[in-house]
């Protein structure tokens, strides 16, 4: 143990134990668990955040949306709003947050997309607006046990995975590892390519010493697409290139946009950053200062849906802007069962609600 971190320990001692008492408070039965009629499906994670929750949102959605009146629901993080809302054509990412508008942004009417702190409110007014629905996605509600989802995947990163990790503030667990006993399965996300069996075996196993015996446990890694203009939405070509995020972990993708293209400069902020005036004039000068490269200035599908708000169109009309869109990315045998069990978990309840 680092020195900072035993300085750290007895505030990681408190937290847990707070923490650890609210879940037992759940188990127990003292505090109330909501179970829905509706089906849900819960996409969480034990730390603070940066393990992928977003893609594998849109991973599902694009799985279900086909055969299903499907919504997703998040809190909205980062928003400068409260309470509920259903997500519309004037809706603002300031409004509902980042990822809930890139969802939408991508998704429009195919979906519905709500925010809302409580989603033990928040369920039933989605209900009562779209009663036609059929199941919903809980963004980032891994801790939020009000509601008990039908399906609960816990994300974890390769690079970091929380049997390796600490509580907070020694770490950045936002529970204990005893948590993951609630998962139903456990995928490992930003996972490279070409890993050994034997390194699979490795991580497996040090999972299940948390999570129940047979638990499931997945590998994915990420799948960047080709970029797109975030004006036309239309491809480009392009060698050089300023990058900008504003991620909770931007080591992937620089690795990524610099094994394909020639980084200029990165520019890098934290998660969920709420992009000024002033961010935006220095953009603009750092496009200035490579503008006899010809460069591009790429970023993240959320990061770009905020770069796309009225008030920064004049200062940033004369930087070609794009988006770098990620996937989940699985092996086929895995993503298979990984839906197979989801949709199994849907069609259990569809049964449920019969009897």
């Amino acid at each position: 143990m680092r020195p900072h971190q035993l300085f750290l320990y007895p505030f990681s001692l408190l937290y847990d134990g707070i923490t650890s008492l609210r879940n037992r408070m759940f188990d127990s039965g003292a505090k109330k668990s909501v179970v829905f009629e509706i089906p849900t499906i819960v996409i969480g994670n034990l730390s603070m955040g940066g393990t992928g929750k977003t893609p594998m949102v849109e991973f599902l959605v694009e799985y279900f949306k086909e055969n299903h009146e499907l919504a997703t629901l998040s809190r909205g993080y980062g928003r400068k709003t409260a309470g509920y809302i259903m997500a519309t054509a004037d809706s603002t990412a300031d409004e509902i947050g980042d990822e809930p508008y890139q969802i939408f942004a991508k998704y429009g009417d195919e979906i519905t997309v709500a925010v809302g702190e409580q989603r033990i409110l928040a369920i039933p007014q989605i209900v009562a607006e779209k009663p036609a629905t059929e199941m919903i996605i809980l963004d980032d509600a891994f801790q939020h046990r009000y509601v008990q989802g039908d399906f609960n995947i816990l994300l974890t990163t390769y690079q970091k995975p929380f049997f390796n990790d600490h509580v907070v503030p020694m770490g950045t667990l936002r529970e204990s590892r005893q948590g993951a006993k609630r998962a139903d399965v456990v995928v490992v996300t930003k996972s490279p390519e070409g890993i050994s069996a034997e390194e699979q075996k490795k991580y497996i196993d040090q999972i299940h010493q948390y999570t129940r015996k047979k638990c499931p446990v997945f590998f994915a890694g990420l799948n960047y697409g080709h970029p797109y203009d975030v004006r036309n939405k239309m491809p480009g070509e392009f060698t050089k290139v300023i990058l900008l995020s504003g991620i909770a972990n931007d080591q992937l993708l620089k690795g990524w946009v610099s094994a394909h293209y020639e980084l200029l400069e990165t520019m890098s902020y934290s998660d969920h950053h709420h992009y000024s005036i002033r961010d935006i004039d220095r953009i603009v000068e750092r496009f200035r200062f490579h503008k006899d490269k010809k460069p591009v200035l790429l970023t993240t599908e959320k990061d770009a849906v905020k770069l796309k708000a009225d008030k920064f169109l004049q200062n940033l009309q004369e930087i070609p802007i794009f988006a770098l869109p990620v996937q989940v990315k699985m092996e086929e045998k895995e993503k298979s069962a990984l839906l197979d069990l989801a949709s199994q978990a849907i069609r259990n309840k569809a049964y449920q609600s019969e009897d």
